[in-house]
């Protein structure tokens, strides 16, 4: 891949954050995600790949676009695997709280797990913790040896971990060894991120989340010198034979990063939607101005760029279009001028870059 796809990847993510702020704190996590999602499809269109997304908004026959097996791009090469979540966390957005992200991850083609919709088992870890935990150890066990890693005293360790009913047994656990927990209400793949970023003040990441959220987050830490393990967690026997149908044989073995994200080159990049620990949220601004915070990292160089952009919003022709589709009343009507939008877009001229 060449290193110029990185800045067409994070012109995406920022418009999909553009299009998704205005709805924050607004109680309509539907609509926020909707936004994000019809701007970030729209931007695809700009970015010279030929890309096949893998984990998206759902099937076919659930999303309109960015739905799995969809091409994107506008040229014919490089063949690659995207990763998409136009709205990672939209209850935190409809709630106006931190960590909402917009997020790619794209690598060559064949290398990024088909991660089905279901709850994944995680652990995350930074750098200096990489290849010293396994998942499949009691979470006690796992505390202690980041402890003996870390030359830090169980006190001081921090452990992050979604606030959830189902997390009841390892919190206890978290509480009975005498870490320090810090809760989160959304977010999974900024949470999972966090222990590569020592401003975070994180060393790991433990509980469950969703499957296609730990794709996007190990590509992360792969761009990061961190690492996550992940095991699926299929409900019922229905849950097991998409695993198997989207090629995973044996859905509980351990995943590592080379499962997910192969061993080739990948390229991460992300834009706050609202404030967190790692980028800055949208930020509205006088004279029609809005600023984003955005990162954007490739795996092959390690190179991490934190980029912040000054948008002029009435030249963004993206925004105009998705506020001018959700202004339609009913969800199926803006599902069919969502697509007949995409198929416009697919005829005219791509868009040049100077006017992103």
């Amino acid at each position: 891949m060449e290193r110029e796809m990185a800045l067409e990847i994070v012109r995406v993510t920022e418009v999909a954050a553009l299009a998704s702020a205005p709805w924050m704190g607004r109680g309509d996590k539907n609509s926020a995600d909707e936004a994000a999602t019809l701007a970030m499809r729209a931007m695809f269109d700009s970015v010279s790949i030929n890309g096949t997304v893998v984990i998206g908004e759902g099937e076919m026959d659930e999303a309109p676009m960015l739905y799995i097996g969809e091409k994107v791009g506008n040229t014919d090469s490089p063949e690659v695997d995207v990763a998409v979540d136009p709205l990672e966390g939209t209850a935190i957005v409809a709630k106006g709280l931190n960590n909402a992200l917009s997020v790619i991850a794209v690598a060559d083609k064949g290398n990024l797990l088909h991660a089905p919709d279901m709850y994944m088992e995680k652990l995350a870890v930074g750098p200096a913790l990489v290849g010293k935990l396994s998942i499949e150890d009691p979470v006690d066990v796992t505390l202690h040896k980041a402890s003996k890693a870390l030359g830090k005293n169980m006190a001081d360790i921090t452990v992050m971990i979604l606030d959830r009913d189902r997390h009841e047994s390892i919190i206890k656990t978290l509480r009975k060894v005498g870490v320090r927990i810090k809760f989160i209400s959304d977010g999974d793949v900024a949470g999972a991120m966090a222990p590569a970023f020592p401003e975070a003040g994180i060393d790991l990441y433990l509980g469950s989340g969703g499957a296609p959220e730990g794709v996007l987050a190990a590509a992360a830490l792969s761009c990061l010198g961190g690492e996550l393990q992940g095991r699926l967690m299929p409900a019922n026997a229905a849950e097991f034979e998409r695993c198997q149908a989207m090629g995973i044989e044996n859905p509980y073995q351990i995943l590592t990063m080379q499962d997910m994200i192969g061993t080739d080159d990948v390229i991460f990049a992300a834009t706050g939607v609202t404030p967190g620990e790692i980028l800055g949220g949208v930020r509205y601004l006088a004279d029609d101005r809005a600023e984003t915070h955005s990162i954007v990292m490739r795996a092959k160089t390690k190179t991490i760029r934190y980029i912040k952009s000054l948008h002029y919003l009435p030249n963004k022709e993206v925004l105009h279009k998705v506020r001018k589709i959700q202004a339609t009343g009913q969800p199926e009507d803006r599902r069919i001028a969502a697509v007949e939008s995409v198929v416009s877009t697919k005829k005219q001229p791509v868009e040049s870059k100077s006017s992103s």
